[in-house]
């Protein structure tokens, strides 16, 4: 059910990644990471920060797309900022026509789509404040976990990923193609969008099917790029659409003057405190993105967010120019829906025992292994805090002997009990070993 995967033969069990994981889904155990299932969101900050490489994401091979007749690209936005001195899109998605798939449709053209769809909703419905972005997929599995009472403000929409897929399918099988021949490609620049295209939530069914990291996709372009004289006009979307990879550039699009942007995902949680405490209540809309820089500081991407963000700003002002070409293609003209089919559930990670009663028996003992606990929360034990820790001894997973400062104690208390016993040593042994010495 993740993307995200560990490779134990690089694993050395620093513990980089369970202090930085913002749902504490991962434990040093046995000198090797374990991650937790069903607190994992597919972040993939561990990737970030892990020294050694061994989290990965699992996406899909470029040769995948020859399991069907029609191949489409659908790249995101962030893709663009990768190449050095590359501010034409259509040379980028020609370049993915050499790669292998027969046409390519951006996902930054969905986005101005759902940006009007965002303007329609939150005018037509009664939606809780501060309304939500749903474009981040793991912004929204961490609020399922560590928010759910935020579930409310969510706006319903579909990922701009999601809304491009639907209409490319629609628009082909009016032509006539068999909708099992049309394979839909998603370029991703992070792997909670491989897991949001695999596990969907909130819709029956993704339409897309597959998804390739932008680093191997990079890989397989750059060689090719410098080929490309006159690249064909395929790009539909304006500099509003491509600007949604940028931190800020959902709120922009939508034109909303109250609103607040936050990447980052340490900052979103203080955000979303916030908001859970019902100090953000004069905000309209948050714009929450759990990598810094948004989609351009995605785990799967090459380059440096902040030099990602330089060459978008180059991007949208090229694109900005009047006599611009677009791509001149009925692709919209089958509506589609972009709401969710059925409502986001709370994912509950914390619980003890079906049982009630036990399960608070079992958090009475967990709080006063907590109390005996430092509270320093170093890691050293392999778990991200001490609380966590406390949880995992009653769950069975851990001894209190794990932490270092406990361990300390015992073999403190261990000597001064071989202290006091060889004290009361009978008399015949005590005089025996007086005599050996005295020899």
């Amino acid at each position: 059910m993740h993307s995200v995967i560990l490779d134990k033969d690089k694993c050395v069990g620093c513990t980089d990644c369970i202090k930085r994981c913002p749902t504490e889904a991962i434990r040093v155990r046995n000198g090797k990471a374990e991650i937790t299932v069903e607190r994992c969101i597919d972040c993939g900050l561990c990737i970030r920060v892990c020294r050694n490489n061994a989290k990965k994401a699992k996406t899909d091979p470029l040769s995948m797309i020859h399991d069907y007749k029609f191949k489409i690209a659908i790249p995101a936005p962030t893709l663009y900022t990768q190449f050095k001195g590359i501010t034409d899109p259509n040379i980028i998605l020609t370049g993915l026509k050499y790669l292998g798939f027969d046409d390519v449709f951006e996902v930054s053209k969905a986005a101005e789509i759902v940006t009007q769809e965002t303007l329609k909703y939150i005018a037509e419905h009664d939606i809780a404040k501060p309304v939500l972005s749903s474009a981040c997929p793991a912004i929204i599995r961490m609020i399922q976990i560590r928010f759910p009472s935020l579930i409310p403000n969510i706006l319903p929409l579909i990922s701009p990923k999601e809304a491009i897929a639907r209409y490319v399918k629609t628009y082909f099988i009016h032509q006539g193609m068999k909708e099992e021949d049309i394979g839909v490609f998603f370029i991703s620049p992070c792997a909670a969008k491989v897991t949001n295209s695999r596990y969907p939530q909130v819709i029956n069914k993704s339409y897309v099917d597959g998804v390739i990291s932008i680093k191997k996709i990079y890989m397989e372009l750059q060689p090719l790029l410098k080929k490309i004289k006159e690249p064909e006009v395929l790009s539909m979307s304006t500099s509003k659409g491509i600007g949604w990879a940028d931190s800020g550039g959902e709120g922009r699009a939508t034109g909303f003057e109250n609103y607040i942007a936050v990447d980052g995902i340490e900052n979103v949680i203080q955000i979303l405190e916030k908001v859970e405490n019902g100090k953000l209540e004069d905000i309209d809309f948050i714009e929450c993105l759990a990598c810094v820089g948004g989609c351009l500081g995605g785990p799967l991407t090459v380059e440096d967010a902040f030099v990602a963000s330089h060459r978008m700003e180059k991007l949208k002002k090229e694109m900005s120019k009047k006599n611009r070409k677009l791509r001149d293609i009925d692709l919209f003209s089958h509506p589609v829906k972009l709401t969710w089919d059925k409502p986001l559930k709370v994912k509950s990670v914390l619980t003890l025992d079906d049982d009630r009663e036990k399960a608070l028996e079992m958090m009475e003992q967990l709080e006063a292994i907590y109390e005996r606990l430092p509270k320093i929360d170093c890691g050293s034990c392999g778990a991200p805090t001490c609380r966590a820790l406390a949880e995992d001894i009653v769950c069975g997973k851990a001894h209190v002997e794990d932490c270092v400062f406990m361990l300390r104690e015992k073999v403190r208390n261990m000597a001064k009990d071989m202290v006091i016993l060889s004290e009361k040593l009978p008399p015949s042994i005590q005089k025996k070993g007086d005599n050996e010495n005295d020899g």
